[in-house]
């Protein structure tokens, strides 16, 4: 039986954004805490704005007791319309998915987030009127299909001050000076060059209006078929060897037509592909990697496994945990993608081959590829601000389709996870090699929450046209100046300073200048001779001499499941197998090449995103930030002992480590912080009060004050 309380006697009302408008709301609603058969919750407001589904209850008026690391857009019981996957409504125990006009009104409404939270509102004390109001009230805003400019980042950007301009580091690749220092940068200049044929986008809505194509390339050959067929540059390696990436010619279509776009093609191909001197390798990736059909289908199913109603449901999946997990085939789709990048990077690492990724609109699979390519071999795209201009450059002005991929109108059927699959990569590696990189996996899993948050413009767009003919269309309406959109890289819109030192990284190994004497030694910038102090994890020799001297055996015993992770059917598996295995037996170089581990278990679920908001799989005082807390501790000893001994040299110490005051506390903290505060009055203690407070007389050991798990105010 659930104990009706009394109603909130405080009026409380939701926190509006400039341009939010409350749309229906109803009282008496009772939210549960957790599904686990206790029916334990609160009561509060539900309300439904054209920004968010909110649940007010009276802890909502005060700001007491707030988590450190608190979003200043989105709460923590607030659903932004983007981020709502599904609702489902309950009858007699029955759940039933809610989509358009309904007959009849649940008892108990359960929403499931993309961001992968799950809420469920009783509305068994809600007045009937209510009811029907905010039910189909949530369901109409939040489901049915829309009009881009009824999306809140047009009410918001016309309704709030334009004072934060947003660019911070962040290279914005929207006029043509960021892509000649990009050029600079790269020393791609030598053979690449920026063009600005698309300026008024008379070749193509697609394109960006300044991107940079191989030298030779005429300004006819760009215009002669919209864009299609022409190499556009990426990036380049130290060695002189480019990526590009080229949008491909529809494979349906008449025999003179075809013979003309061939010839085409190859007069494009000899400028670039001249032996011995310049070598091209291209790569089809619609024939090498997975659809996007089946990149949609695996989340889809992978993402079922962390959409969990209640505890019961939780440990029944347990038991099968492993092959509910296989059977997804997120995780090989992970493992490809990879593999993929390993292999361009070998192509321009040690062949020193131009590589040209070829794709339909060269806009989806080519900004995953080429994106990680950068991220393995270039050290500035491992900082935060050079991260977030590669975004920049490849997905937001490379033409990538957010607004059908992340399906944000609600009426797509091209609905795909492909910027979280480069995120998923990218955080694989993040785990792998840590102090390579400036962030943080909270910054990751961050940036993959403001997918949904409809106030800024960076993932709300299909193309740089699209917006650019929107933002002019708003500023003519509007007439009260230049009409602006918020960038997500600002930040300060969502985080406040303390919160903002989780998305850093204090254990980044930054890099220095070499001097002269080491300067000689290395060949290139990439050779990996000038390893960091305490890299190496395992014994090279031991690990070079077992590839060697077991290879066959290992090919004979386990040849199928290694194949089918390793050896790819277009090139010969050694080249491959020799430069992954050859560059895993050397110690690592945090601002050289970076190759991700790619073998079994090695590839992992990105578990602070997946699992944050589920109270039984945290480990309290345990997982990664159980490490980094005492790493940390270490740090600050060292540092402090270095101001001791000598007080001039303490500038150049990094004063970085006081940035995250929260890590300190670790026995208290759960493996799946900074997000398991968020969840404080779900969790239920490993040890009971009584038992810390014995300790904590007992013994110095846990001497720590109780500052971000309630463990009292859940006991019953």
């Amino acid at each position: 039986e659930i104990q009706i309380k009394e109603p909130i006697e405080k009026e409380v009302n939701p926190r509006l954004l400039p341009g939010e408008l409350l749309l229906c709301e109803a009282s008496t609603v009772y939210k549960y805490i957790q599904e686990d058969g206790s029916n334990r919750g609160t009561y509060g407001k539900l309300v439904c704005t054209n920004f968010k589904i909110a649940f007010l209850d009276d802890d909502s008026a005060s700001d007491d007791n707030e988590p450190q690391f608190k979003n200043k857009i989105v709460g923590e019981n607030d659903i932004t319309l983007q981020c709502v996957d599904q609702i489902y409504g309950v009858y007699d125990e029955k759940k039933k998915l809610l989509t358009g006009q309904l007959r009849k009104y649940p008892e108990t409404l359960i929403i499931y987030c993309k961001d992968l939270r799950v809420f469920h509102f009783c509305l068994r004390y809600t007045k009937e009127e209510e009811v029907k109001r905010i039910v189909s009230g949530i369901v109409h805003h939040s489901q049915t299909p829309k009009l881009l400019k009824r999306l809140f980042l047009f009410s918001y950007a016309s309704a709030a001050p334009n004072n934060t301009d947003g660019r911070n580091e962040t290279v914005m690749f929207d006029t043509l000076e960021d892509w000649r220092a990009e050029l600079e940068r790269t020393k791609g200049n030598v053979k690449y060059k920026a063009v600005t044929t698309n300026e008024g986008y008379r070749v193509s809505e697609k394109l960006p209006l300044y991107f940079v194509v191989p030298i030779c390339v005429s300004e006819e050959s760009i215009l002669k078929y919209e864009g299609r067929g022409i190499p556009i540059w990426c990036w380049s390696c130290h060695n002189g060897a480019a990526l590009l990436k080229m949008s491909a010619f529809p494979k349906e279509q008449d025999d003179s037509t075809s013979q003309m776009q061939k010839a085409f093609l190859d007069g494009i191909y000899k400028t670039i592909s001249k032996p011995p001197y310049e070598l091209l390798k291209t790569d089809d990736l619609s024939s090498s990697l997975p659809s996007l059909q089946d990149i949609q289908t695996a989340y889809t199913r992978f993402k079922q496994l962390f959409l969990i109603d209640n505890s019961t449901e939780f440990w029944a999946t347990d038991v099968k945990w492993f092959s509910l997990l296989e059977s997804t085939n997120w995780l090989e789709i992970i493992r490809r993608v990879l593999k993929k990048a390993i292999e361009v990077a070998e192509c321009l690492e040690r062949q020193h081959t131009n590589v040209l990724l070829i794709e339909e609109s060269a806009t989806d699979l080519c900004c995953v590829i080429s994106s990680l390519v950068q991220v393995m071999m270039d050290s500035y795209s491992r900082t935060k601000s050079g991260f977030q201009s590669l975004i920049q450059k490849e997905w937001v002005i490379g033409g990538h389709d957010f607004l059908d991929r992340c399906n944000h109108l609600r009426k797509s059927d091209k609905e795909a996870p492909v910027f979280l699959l480069l995120l998923n990569c990218v955080w694989q590696l993040v785990q792998q090699y840590p102090p390579a990189f400036e962030f943080t996996e909270t910054y990751l899993t961050v940036l993959s929450d403001s997918l949904y948050v409809p106030i800024f413009s960076t993932f709300f767009f299909n193309s740089q046209h699209q917006k650019d003919t929107n933002t002019t269309a708003e500023s003519l309406k509007t007439q009260s100046g230049p009409f602006r959109f918020l960038t997500v890289w600002d930040w300060s819109v969502q985080f406040d300073p303390k919160a903002q030192a989780f998305l850093n990284n204090p254990l980044y190994a930054e890099k220095t200048k070499p001097d002269k004497s080491q300067r000689k030694t290395t060949r290139f910038k990439h050779q990996r001779q000038l390893s960091l102090p305490l890299t190496q994890t395992k014994s090279s020799t031991k690990r070079g001499f077992f590839r060697e001297e077991t290879d066959h055996l290992i090919k004979n015993i386990l040849g199928k499941r290694i194949g089918k992770f390793i050896n790819s059917s277009d090139e010969p598996p050694n080249s491959f197998r020799e430069f992954y295995d050859s560059w895993h037996s050397k110690p690592v170089d945090y601002h050289g090449l970076l190759l991700p581990r790619i073998d079994g278990p090695e590839i992992k679920v990105w578990a602070q995103r997946y699992l944050r908001w589920i109270p039984e799989a945290q480990l309290h005082g345990g997982g990664t930030i159980a490490i980094a807390a005492r790493i940390l501790d270490l740090m600050e000893e060292v540092q402090s002992l270095q101001m001791k001994m000598d007080e001039e040299h303490s500038q150049a110490v990094s004063g970085g480590i006081h940035s995250v005051p929260l890590l300190r506390n670790s026995a208290r903290l759960s493996s799946l912080f900074p997000f398991a505060l968020l969840q404080r009055q779900s969790i239920k203690p490993a040890l009971p009060t009584s038992t810390w407070k014995d300790l904590e007389d007992e013994d110095d050991l846990v001497k720590r004050d109780d500052e971000f798990v309630d463990l009292s105010g859940d006991m019953s």
